[in-house]
């Protein structure tokens, strides 16, 4: 019984750490822009199939197909804010929500239409030989996208504390007018936020796509669970909604191997209204790193 829930924790951790990377992306843009990109998860799915085509039909290493599909991706989100986002951010909110929720479904059925809407497997490059240590059973390909997941949440993180578009991000973020009058492109750095959280999500996506399969419809549940970790860590907490993920992929671990699969998507909001009945205003105090 305990070393299944010890391989269940860490199942869950390395899972988690990509549900914290693909709920950093929708941070961002909800953080500077104030609106809900419901095209996230389609993004998402989008990087797990560049990334296949970047493997399969370029015959691109899979190391550089990752983050070629971030690259082209992140052209995609910036296509998405030019045209579906901002003509109309000055129109009532709900027209921006529905203007990406349009989008959303073009993409998933432009996506079903290309590949079909059977799943389709990247080629790993990783051993599928077990790493075993004590009673906990690893492969090289979850460590490697936990460790990749890590850095990229860092760097991130680091991104928006030390860097002057960071900063530029965090200003727009907390007080748009000042931000202007000091003299910040707010057009160039919002089409920089919508391309930088796309290409979060599609990381999320490509790494999580070898492991599984990529499909059109794989966006709905990441994107339904990033909004919970945005809402668990409070908003705008790079650390807050990294903890968050980490404490959602464990519950959902946990679920699998004590109660039924069945149950594993519920958990996530179960786990958000948990977690907000002690901490109100979610887990923002855990970190400085904000948008």
């Amino acid at each position: 019984m305990f070393e299944l829930a010890l391989q269940q924790v860490v199942n869950g951790l390395l899972v988690g750490a990509i549900y914290a990377l693909m709920a950093m992306g929708l941070m961002v843009i909800l953080g500077i822009l104030r609106i809900i990109n419901m095209a996230q998860g389609e993004l998402y799915m989008l990087g797990g199939y560049f990334c296949y085509v970047a493997v399969v039909t370029l015959g691109v290493g899979y190391f550089p197909a990752v983050i070629l599909a971030m690259i082209a991706t992140a052209g995609v989100g910036v296509i998405i804010d030019r045209l579906a986002v901002r003509p109309l951010l000055r129109r009532p909110f709900y027209m921006v929500f529905l203007s990406t929720f349009a989008v959303s479904m073009m993409l998933e059925n432009g996506a079903e239409l290309v590949w079909g809407p059977d799943p389709q497997s990247i080629p790993s490059p990783f051993s599928p030989m077990p790493i075993v240590i004590g009673p906990i059973f690893l492969t090289s390909q979850k460590l490697f996208i936990f460790a990749v997941a890590l850095v990229m949440i860092a760097a991130f993180a680091a991104f928006l504390r030390w860097t002057r578009s960071g900063m530029a991000i965090r200003a727009l973020a907390r007080d748009r007018d000042a931000a202007l009058l000091m003299g910040i492109d707010a057009d160039r750095m919002q089409s920089f936020t919508f391309g930088l959280g796309s290409a979060l999500a599609a990381g999320a996506g490509a790494l999580l796509g070898a492991m599984f399969n990529v499909y059109p419809t794989m966006g709905q549940l990441p994107l339904l669970k990033g909004f919970a970790l945005v809402v668990m860590g409070g908003m705008g907490s790079v650390v807050g909604v990294f903890v968050s993920g980490l404490i959602l992929g464990v519950a959902e671990g946990l679920t699998a191997g004590f109660l039924s699969t069945g149950y594993v998507d519920l958990v996530a909001f179960v786990t958000m209204l948990a977690v907000l009945m002690v901490h109100p205003e979610g887990l923002s105090q855990w970190g400085k790193s904000r948008v």
